[in-house]
């Protein structure tokens, strides 16, 4: 497995060109060699890839929005291939869609985008957040329907750790169920301040983090560990990402 930075902890910071290039090589001094590009500024594909090759940063993955995904297929999959980008990442669920009949609609909307996706040797990927452990019928999640309805070879799980637990679940039994969908994961730690649930540094919080690190090594489909930290209560985002980095490097990961 590899480590990324997912942009979105640094949004603040890239979205005009000086700042973008300022904090993809702030990035690369860290020693991220590859990215996740989130909430980014309006730049232009081409512009984008040069400064990460500048910078020896791999584009690896986006989130990209879900109406364009669903509208623009063939425009988004062009862009995604001037990236070097083989995962088009759905951030979170568009609101119409967080029902019962809603999730079967997201699931009948993007079968034909995932298969043109798929058509161009690039995989669409779903993160998810704590709304998809919401039970839809009896025994049976919006993350369940999505499973049945869109399967591995269309559609993977970018498996965010703080949101399995936040919702209540299991993060390595999550990972065991969705083994072959979790090419990437987003790493961030989870701690408490009395009653508050807060993001944290990786190997600063209450995650088994070396028990999930361990899990995904041995099943051996995760290919990035994409790190991110929505909030960082007032601390430098860039030394946030330096610590959860250093974390995952010394215990092997790199």
């Amino acid at each position: 497995m590899r480590i990324g930075a997912q942009t979105y902890t640094i949004r603040e910071f890239t979205q005009t060109q000086t700042d973008f290039a300022q904090s993809m090589e702030k990035l690369a001094g860290i020693g991220y060699q590859t990215v996740q590009l989130s909430a980014i500024g309006s730049f232009q594909a081409e512009w984008i890839r040069d400064i990460c090759d500048q910078h020896g940063l791999q584009i690896v993955l986006t989130h990209t929005d879900p109406d364009r995904i669903l509208n623009q297929t063939e425009a988004v999959i062009a862009e995604h291939d001037i990236l070097g980008c083989d995962y088009i990442g759905i951030g979170i669920m568009p609101e119409r869609y967080r029902s019962a009949d809603g999730v079967k609609q997201f699931v009948r909307d993007f079968h034909q985008p995932a298969q043109a996706i798929r058509g161009a040797s690039k995989l669409l990927m779903y993160h998810n957040h704590a709304m998809e452990w919401e039970r839809v019928s009896p025994g049976e999640t919006m993350l369940d329907v999505l499973l049945q309805g869109l399967p591995s070879d269309l559609m993977g799980i970018t498996l965010d750790g703080y949101w399995v637990q936040a919702a209540g679940a299991d993060v390595c039994d999550t990972i065991r169920k969705l083994s072959d969908r979790v090419h990437c994961f987003h790493a961030k730690d989870m701690t408490v301040k009395g009653f508050e649930q807060r993001m944290a540094v990786v190997g600063e919080g209450n995650l088994p983090f070396q028990k999930i690190l361990k899990l995904l090594h041995e099943l051996g489909v995760c290919k990035y560990l994409l790190v991110e930290q929505d909030t960082c209560y007032g601390e430098d985002p860039f030394d946030c990402l330096k610590r959860s980095y250093e974390y995952l490097i010394g215990e092997g990961y790199a």
